[in-house]
């Protein structure tokens, strides 16, 4: 079953990462269940769900992510609908983590190596993931114009970003020293670095500044959609920049953006 899932995944164009995720969570439900897949019932199904939250502690994304690998392998190779009946959770209502100018400027000033510099400036600057950043090319850019391509986005999809003309500079200056000849910006020995080596580096960056929030790689990415909306940047130019399909996913950062709430004058002031 699991190599059936493994290239009907490849054949739609699934990502590495979505195909690994989903070959994860289906075999960590047949080690569970201990069953044959074609035997499996929707009381299975249930029980298993219901073990994710309760036992394992997995928070609502994360049992959302399992029922979706595990209603697409039962669903779409083995027309089994144990899953079928299986009603997601509600997700969580948090908020991202936003850092101020500031705290960025603090940031990258703590920042002693140019490459995990550059690494970062990349996030903040152009809004990108960090799956996308690692996987950035030289040739994806396009320095005269001060643009860039996002190749194999989330979904597979293609998206145009914007270079910022401090980063063009920073990253003129990096590539004169690269000694990596690979085509990968941000490459160990021909190779892109990984995930976490890349949240490896933002971590360490803002323990190093003394930032106190939880920083992770994605913080960079809703601080720079953040900051624009706050620039007055239309919503929609900045869903676009994202790589988001529904606009309902960028207008979350409306409710984040404090300078916004800041102008807003409290009655008690005008009694």
């Amino acid at each position: 079953m699991l190599k059936k899932l493994e290239t009907e995944l490849k054949i739609r164009g699934f990502s590495a990462r979505t195909v690994e995720t989903y070959l994860y969570h289906n075999k960590r439900f047949l080690d569970y269940v201990k069953k044959d897949p074609k035997e499996v019932i929707e009381d299975d199904a249930k029980n298993y769900m219901a073990y994710l939250m309760s036992e394992l502690k997995y928070s609502p994304r994360s049992v959302n992510l399992a029922l979706s690998a595990l209603k697409f392998s039962f669903s779409e190779i083995l027309q089994n609908t144990a899953f079928n009946a299986v009603k997601a959770p509600k997700s969580e209502k948090k908020l991202p983590t936003v850092l101020t100018k500031d705290e960025i400027k603090k940031i990258l000033d703590a920042v002693e190596n140019p490459k995990h510099r550059l690494l970062i400036e990349f996030m903040y600057s152009s809004g990108l993931r960090v799956s996308e950043c690692v996987s950035l090319k030289i040739d994806d850019l396009d320095l005269k114009e001060k643009m860039g391509k996002i190749r194999h986005g989330k979904g597979n999809k293609e998206r145009h970003i914007i270079l910022s003309s401090n980063l063009i500079g920073h990253f003129n200056d990096y590539l004169s020293t690269k000694k990596d000849k690979s085509q990968f910006i941000f490459s160990v020995k021909g190779r892109p670095i990984s995930v976490r080596q890349a949240q490896k580096v933002v971590k360490g960056a803002a323990e190093k500044a003394g930032i106190k929030k939880r920083v992770f790689c994605h913080a960079l990415r809703s601080s720079f959609a953040t900051h624009l909306l706050e620039a007055g940047t239309d919503i929609r130019v900045i869903q676009e920049l994202l790589g988001h399909s529904d606009l309902s996913t960028t207008q979350i950062y409306t409710k984040v953006s404090t300078q916004q709430l800041k102008k807003v004058k409290s009655p008690l002031d005008t009694l």
